[in-house]
């Protein structure tokens, strides 16, 4: 057997730590707290499941150090007892015995001890030594690419920005909190939504039936709302933006991967102005026409909506560009249109479902540290339209396992929305039991973490790219508005509101098209 001096000198000789090169100064570490961790740890009971959830092998920066608790976290993990024999075994069994000093090391770690009761503030002591000791590593290596030239930088960022997220991940622990404080909130939130005319404790999307099933837009959740192409997706939640931004003043935030700016704000004008998208794209108005648009396209000013069209964003960018929002502009609502098209760049996955996986793990996690309802849309696989060749009506209707890429992103969301248009399958205007389809959409909410799943009834106007609420009948508002424009075109569509009318607007001779 060794001898105590042996055993010494190999421990110096092959666990001493390869100090960086750091300028000079030597990496964040405290041997002697380490010791004291590792030797309360096989002294005290229970003390490895105080700090089971802080530590990790590689959080000690002694080699050896980090070989000792490896062997206790296989017993602990076996619910073994853990103790300096079964520590010493273990360590045999893993074949590290000898490396970390052998059984006179053991047993100095415990007689350096005589209590137990202070390892948990030890033990995080020396979580943030490694804390410190990642981030500057990190730094190190992002400062040595940056000065290659042949990095590219924008890739360079984007790993970084994966790097940074991968070590806040790790390291963010939140205490519990017991349930007093809790409970004066939750009393303090249902007096609000009683006092509130409209009875929601959310925020009002503008869609009186949804908004009774939801009790409105909650904050923290993360909102999924899929359907295949053509069915109105981005029409829908530009409806929503406009009820919610024009309507209620809420603060909205659309991040559109898809479509440009550009392509958005005319869609949203064709929403306001019930002008036809292809009459905004060729400017083929009339001069009835563009009053209408002229008068109604002044709503849209001044609304609280910000619109970021970057084409690929990532998940970090999103986290960057979402905090600013909130904090800026005090965001209360965030679209993103949508989820396949984000990356998770910096990132390696073994599939692209894993990728999206971590997507829609990271916008739920957002909605819960910005405190505010995230809806990020959805494609659906093309299952849906290979399903209901006997019975289209019920066949098409999209479904949980159609999400597309992941079954994450079911379990992840808070609420699982479909939007489906029996007319766009059925190519009728009534369905198989003669009822009037024309317009109908229905929005399924077929999962909601807190309430029940129902059905919703909308009215879509393809015409406007616009989503409804079901009463509000197109027959009636065609009618009113004809008779108004009957009467003169200024007063149908209120171009009285602007003085000397839509001319001195336009700055130019009213009856000359406008140079728009």
């Amino acid at each position: 057997m060794a001898t105590h001096d042996q055993n010494k000198s190999n421990f110096n000789r092959k666990s001493k730590p390869v100090i960086q090169d750091l300028g000079g100064r030597i990496p964040p570490r405290d041997k002697d707290l380490e010791e004291a961790v590792l030797g309360a740890l096989m002294l005290e009971k229970d003390a490895y499941t105080i700090v089971c959830d802080l530590l990790k092998p590689e959080c000690f920066y002694e080699p050896a150090h980090s070989k000792i608790y490896e062997a206790i976290q296989h017993l602990g993990a076996a619910q073994k007892p853990i103790d300096m024999l079964t520590v010493t075994e273990q360590l045999r069994l893993d074949g590290n015995l000898d490396e970390v000093g052998g059984p006179v090391y053991i047993s100095e770690l415990t007689s350096r001890v005589l209590s137990g009761a202070n390892v948990e503030y030890h033990a995080r002591i020396v979580a943030q030594k490694y804390l410190a000791r990642e981030l500057i590593s990190f730094a190190s290596e992002i400062e040595s690419k940056a000065f290659d030239e042949s990095n590219d930088v924008d890739d360079l960022l984007q790993a970084a920005e994966g790097k940074l997220f991968e070590i806040s991940q790790r390291n963010v622990k939140k205490d519990v909190t017991q349930i007093d404080p809790v409970i004066g909130q939750a009393i303090i939130q249902i007096q609000a939504s009683a006092n509130r005319a409209s009875g929601l404790s959310g925020l009002e999307s503008g869609y009186h039936e949804l908004d009774k099933l939801t009790s409105g837009w909650q904050n923290s959740d993360l909102i999924i709302i899929a359907a295949r192409p053509a069915m109105g997706k981005t029409a829908f939640v530009l409806s929503m933006a406009k009820n919610m931004a024009v309507t209620y003043n809420t603060p909205i935030a659309i991040f559109s991967l898809e479509m440009s700016n550009l392509q958005l704000v005319n869609r949203l004008i064709s929403n306001v102005c019930e002008l036809g998208g292809e009459k905004i794209k060729s400017g083929q108005l009339t001069p009835v026409e563009w009053d209408q648009l002229m008068s109604r396209i002044k709503k849209l000013y001044g609304a609280p909506l910000y619109i970021d069209d970057t084409p690929s964003l990532s998940i970090f960018e999103l986290r960057t560009k979402a905090r600013r929002l909130v904090r800026e502009h005090d965001v209360k609502f965030i679209i993103i249109d949508y989820l396949q098209l984000m990356n998770a760049s910096g990132m390696r996955f073994g599939s692209r479902e894993q990728e999206v996986s971590m997507i829609s793990r990271s916008l739920k996690q957002l909605a819960k540290e910005l405190n505010i309802p995230i809806v990020a849309l959805s494609q659906l696989n093309r299952s849906v339209e290979s399903r209901g060749k006997d019975d289209d009506k019920n066949g098409k209707r999209p479904q949980l396992s159609d999400l597309r890429e992941s079954g994450a992103i079911e379990q992840d969301a808070d609420i699982v929305c479909f939007i489906h248009r029996p007319e766009y399958y059925l190519r009728s205007d009534v369905d198989s039991e003669g009822n009037d389809i024309r317009g109908l959409a229905e929005f399924i909410v077929a999962k909601h973490r807190s309430g029940k799943v129902d059905d919703v009834k909308m009215r879509f106007r393809k015409e406007f790219a616009r989503f409804e609420n079901w009463d509000e009948s197109p027959v009636m508002m065609a009618s009113s508005v004809g008779s108004r424009m009957n009467s003169g075109a200024a007063d149908s569509v209120g171009v009285s509101s602007f003085e000397g009318g839509t001319a001195d607007f336009l700055s130019g001779p009213s009856d000359e098209t406008p140079p728009f």
